[in-house]
């Protein structure tokens, strides 16, 4: 019997033995090309790296061309090409090169441990100001969002125009992906950085390899959102019928209604005058009502009495006299009698004593 987990598990430090020509002697019996183009400010740059690309694909016995005229990279495979998906690499490489990664970076994913995934964010927002607000939001104040998650995923980023090249290894370029688009979907990438430090600790973790995350993962919710108010007068659709409104009655039909179309000519006018006269005479009540509200004396407020000065604290006037006389005497800044007289005798002593 086999321990199931031991069979889930791959061996630490495990590799997969790399292709060599030994796997394909004989070769490839077709020729495979991909060419792409690149925009105009790369050319400079291209143009000077370009032996030491047509170096590097040489290992792999792919041909590399670069045509300045057209704007075009092309690879395409040799007769000593024995490794079938190195056309592939090379397609990525020239891609990766197009979309302004250094090559330097780019020249990795000949490696057989490194993919790289160019998403396109271009068109995942509709207002132009907004999808450059929330790929500046990718980026972070000086670049510092992106080097966070590049130390997390073990993965090289590039935000350049419309596009987002990430190289790197499987696991982390699925993680890229993921942050990238909730990032253009409206929410900050902070979060899924948070989540990724957490799933990095639990990983280092042997007996929490089998088990669920969930538990130990944030869950963050949405504050900031705010229903949408209901419009006060709401619209209401009528049922729609084919038939058509019925027709409005005119006056001769309101007048045959009220009995007024039966009147004499004499009679009608009459009618009219005695309803303009009671009109008149109701404008004119409101008038004089409106004139009278003039004349309509004011509510007075009720007189409130004022209570008498309690005499229950006498002042005493001798006291005040006194004080008033000691303050005569002295003269300005002199001391008082009683303070001399101390003084005086106070200086007698001092005599004696000496």
């Amino acid at each position: 019997a086999v321990d199931e987990s031991e069979l889930l598990t791959v061996p630490d430090g495990w590799k997969e033995p790399p292709f060599t020509r030994e796997d394909n002697p004989k070769g490839l019996l077709e020729e495979s090309s991909f060419a792409t183009l690149f925009p105009k400010y790369r050319e400079a740059y291209l143009k000077e790296c370009w032996p030491l690309v047509q170096k590097a694909l040489g290992e792999h016995y792919v041909n590399a061309a670069l045509d300045l005229i057209e704007g075009s990279m092309t690879v395409t495979t040799t007769k000593k090409t024995f490794d079938p998906y190195a056309i592939i690499r090379a397609r990525d490489l020239i891609k990766l090169l197009a979309r302004s990664v250094p090559f330097e970076q780019a020249v990795r994913i000949l490696q057989d441990d490194v993919a790289c995934d160019i998403i396109k964010i271009g068109s995942l927002v509709r207002k132009r100001e907004t999808f450059i607000k929330r790929r500046a939001r990718l980026l972070g104040p000086k670049g510092s969002t992106l080097k966070a998650l590049e130390l997390l995923t073990n993965c090289y980023i590039m935000v350049q125009g419309n596009t987002v090249s990430a190289l790197g290894p499987f696991s982390g370029l699925k993680e890229v992906r993921k942050v990238v688009l909730d990032t253009m979907k409206n929410i900050h990438p902070i979060y899924n950085i948070k989540t990724l430090m957490i799933k990095r600790e639990l990983a280092k973790d042997p007996e929490l390899r089998t088990q669920s995350w969930e538990r130990f993962l944030p869950k963050f919710k949405r504050k900031n959102l705010k229903k949408r108010k209901e419009p006060k007068k709401k619209n209401t659709k009528k049922e729609y019928t084919p038939f058509p409104p019925p027709q409005p009655e005119s006056q001769i039909d309101k007048e045959l209604a009220s009995g007024e179309y039966f009147l004499k000519e004499r009679q009608k006018k009459r009618k009219q005058m005695e309803e303009i006269k009671a009109k008149q005479a109701d404008a004119i009540k409101r008038r004089q009502e409106e004139r009278n509200k003039a004349f309509i004396p004011p509510k007075e407020k009720p007189v409130v009495k004022t209570k008498k000065a309690s005499t229950e604290k006498k002042i005493d006037i001798e006291a005040i006299k006194e004080k008033v006389k000691n303050a005569k005497k002295k003269k300005l800044g002199a001391l008082a009698e009683e303070e001399v007289k101390l003084k005086m005798a106070a200086d007698e002593k001092k005599k004696k004593k000496k």
